[in-house]
């Protein structure tokens, strides 16, 4: 095990995947670089408007943007204490799709990511990064469930 991306959202599951990520990395050896992503701003082209008509959108993404850079460089800091070589990045898109490809990219060789335990519902509706990665990805993969609050 030589890369091992650790996918954050910043919810109550992101410690618990943080020390789980760092444990493995510092038993390995292994590199460590934290992912996240952000949702694209919606796009209203399909009903004729341009993001120039929405500058509140816009604004709002610019801001999430801005506190996502934020949240992953604190976490960076933090990490950094025991692994001062661990990285980050940052990404816009779909989740699952953009993990799978930074995975891919950073020639990774293990993820961890976290669970929120929502129910069956919820999961068929929203869909769930977990639950993709553990179908689709190329690597082995490595869910921490989150803390009950």
């Amino acid at each position: 095990m030589k890369t091992i991306v650790v996918a954050v959202d910043f919810s109550n599951a992101t410690h618990g995947v943080l020390e789980m990520a760092t444990r493995l990395a510092k038993s390995f050896g292994a590199d460590l670089r934290l992912f996240h992503v952000i949702e694209p701003e919606p796009s209203y082209t399909a009903y004729g408007f341009t993001p120039d008509e929405f500058p509140a959108m816009n604004a709002f993404q610019e801001e999430a943007k801005r506190r996502a850079a934020r949240k992953l460089e604190d976490l960076l800091t933090t990490v950094r204490a025991d692994l001062p070589a661990a990285t980050s990045k940052l990404a816009e898109g779909s989740p699952l799709h953009a993990l799978l490809d930074h995975v891919k990219e950073s020639g990774a060789d293990f993820v961890v990511l976290g669970s929120h335990g929502h129910g069956v519902i919820a999961s068929l509706l929203l869909g769930s990064v977990a639950e993709g990665m553990v179908r689709k990805a190329t690597v082995p993969t490595l869910v921490v469930p989150a803390l009950a609050e």
